[in-house]
């Protein structure tokens, strides 16, 4: 023990005695214990070269680009989308007046799971979560007067991914843009649907089929397109540790790369374009050693065991969106402050885009003025925090480093039990992560309940307060609207066409032809999305989860 350590024990010691500590456990949003104090022994171990480097260097611990947001600042990319097509339209036209860099498309339940606006099912849900999009014509109307080749556009959108991405080139075709100058993302990852989520259709090998197809087609055709965006914010919004979030994001991407491989692709030609998702939840430091330790395990595991040789391959590439799960009903102004710490941990964490929530998403979907308070605090972080000055700078802080590698450690060791039952569909088929993921959730409420853990305005600090006032509400009107427009596109469209586009489609799954060009065929056509999907429903059947305990 050296002199300043022995010097600072008697002193903590005497304060201590006087002072004590706070009555609670000290731990991270994922309950981690925190140590009082971190200091260079906790990071005798790491390698400075080896574990941690400079940005753009493998293994990009510290960053994927060696200018990080010197160079340019992440893309400001609000995730938006309700009603009909024509409404949201003016709020994508809002929030690029407004100073947002990209798009992101959200779509109602129904467009989720193949589903028309006029579908019994879809009754009570057109709409609401998102915009509604039946076919082509709806698309037209999402992107009128928006520059497909000026923007970067991401779909959050997985069963029928391959389908919407269709009905994106088709559109891009009518503006007389060539699909090769196409910029943006398609989330397309169903394995956490099965997880986390519930927005799936088909069985997983199918499923995995239709991936593989957009993986070969995109490589071919439009190079700049992300090809899947592996997701872990809705892992963690189901419940998940920080840990758990990204071992099972990259044991999903793990799984994705096998398929791709067994299809005939090299890693190479289809891993640069694969970028993933993550969320941003409050606890600032722990979050920002959680990107780190995904941009570490990824290059690690896609150059070490897929022997991959492009180091675009090993750059983990990712949006993040902050923490929705963490919102607030009570006091929603809290939930400003909030957003606020998580953009910081975004930011200093080396994200490549993000999505700031607004205040009133735990009540409704944002208004205009919550969206615009959102927005602006990107570029308030961006350009007056100082954040961004300097690349990763929390490098070097022994907490940091050390929650770093042991997140590396830890993810590791979910990745080799998943590895080990079969890897992540069997996994997932035996209810692994899903009952994880349970653990963790309902650890993390008990929490709560108990006053372990303060919610500001939920547990401790809460006030009466009135109901919040202007509210975003989807009206009604917006489903009859919907499916009077489908019923005069069936009646107007060219059906005979309709009909051999599906029937061409029908032929093709039952080959192991690639299915994109039939999509585009049959989205061309304006056959919708509905009938697309059914098309494929009746080949494939319908997947029926198991109840996991």
């Amino acid at each position: 023990m050296s002199k300043k350590s022995d010097r600072f024990n008697k002193i903590l010691k005497k304060t201590l005695n006087r002072f004590p500590e706070r009555k609670e456990e000290f731990l991270t949003g994922s309950s981690e214990k925190v140590k009082r104090i971190y200091a260079p022994n906790d990071t005798k171990n790491i390698d400075y070269e080896k574990d941690i480097g400079y940005p753009g260097v493998y293994p990009y611990t510290r960053g994927v680009y060696p200018t990080m947001h010197r160079g340019r600042l992440w893309t400001m990319r609000q995730y938006a989308g309700f009603g009909d097509a024509e409404e949201s339209n003016r709020r994508y036209k809002y929030l690029l007046e407004q100073g947002q860099t990209g798009l992101s498309i959200a779509f109602d339940l129904c467009t989720q799971i193949g589903l028309d606006s006029d579908d019994p099912m879809s009754v009570g849900e057109v709409g609401k979560v998102g915009v509604a999009i039946d076919s082509l014509a709806d698309m037209e109307t999402l992107f009128a007067g928006i520059p497909l080749e000026k923007v970067s556009t991401s779909m959050t959108i997985n069963a029928p991914a391959a389908i919407l991405l269709a009905m994106y080139i088709a559109v891009a075709e009518k503006q007389n843009v060539d699909q090769s100058q196409l910029k943006g993302t398609i989330q397309n990852d169903i394995l956490k649907e099965y997880m986390a989520r519930g927005t799936y259709i088909f069985p997983p090998e199918p499923s995995m089929k239709l991936i593989t197809d957009t993986f070969e087609y995109c490589s071919q055709n439009i190079p700049k397109w992300n090809t899947i965006s592996v997701s872990g914010y809705h892992i963690r919004e189901a419940g998940s540790t920080a840990v758990q979030e990204i071992a099972f994001t990259i044991a999903d991407a793990i799984a994705y790369v096998k398929a791709a491989i067994e299809s005939g692709l090299d890693i190479d030609d289809f891993a640069p374009r694969i970028s993933f998702f993550f969320n941003a939840h409050n606890d600032l430091l722990e979050e920002i050693a959680k990107f780190r330790a995904a941009r570490q395990l990824w290059a690690k595991i896609t150059k070490e065991h897929f022997k991959a040789k492009n180091p675009k391959s090993m750059k983990l590439r990712f949006h993040t969106q902050t923490g929705g799960s963490t919102l607030t009903a009570q006091q929603p102004d809290n939930n400003i402050v909030r957003v606020a710490i998580q953009t910081l941990a975004a930011v200093m964490g080396g994200t490549q885009s993000l999505h700031t929530n607004s205040r009133d998403e735990a009540l409704a979907l944002p208004s205009e003025d919550s969206v615009r308070i959102a927005l602006r605090t990107q570029q308030i972080v961006a350009h007056e925090s100082g954040v961004t000055n300097s690349i990763d700078p929390l490098a070097g802080s022994y907490l940091v480093e050390e929650m770093t590698q042991k997140m590396v450690k830890d993810s590791f060791e979910y990745i080799e039990k998943i590895d080990k039952l079969g890897g992540m569909i069997t996994a997932i088929e035996k209810g692994f992560p899903q009952r994880q993921i349970q653990q963790s959730a309902y650890k993390y409420q008990k929490q709560i309940e108990n006053d372990e853990r303060t919610i500001v305005g939920v547990n401790k600090f809460t006030s009466e307060q009135e109901t919040e006032q202007n509210l975003l509400k989807v009206d009604e009107s917006v489903e009859r609207k919907q499916k009077k427009k489908l019923k005069k596109l069936k009646r107007e469209r060219d059906n005979h066409k309709v009909n051999k586009s599906l029937s061409e489609l029908a032929e093709a799954v039952d080959s192991s032809e690639n299915l994109m060009p039939y999509f585009l065929q049959a989205v061309k056509s304006y056959a919708t999305i509905g009938e697309i999907s059914d098309v494929l429903r009746d080949k494939y059947g319908e997947y029926q989860e198991e109840l996991v305990l």
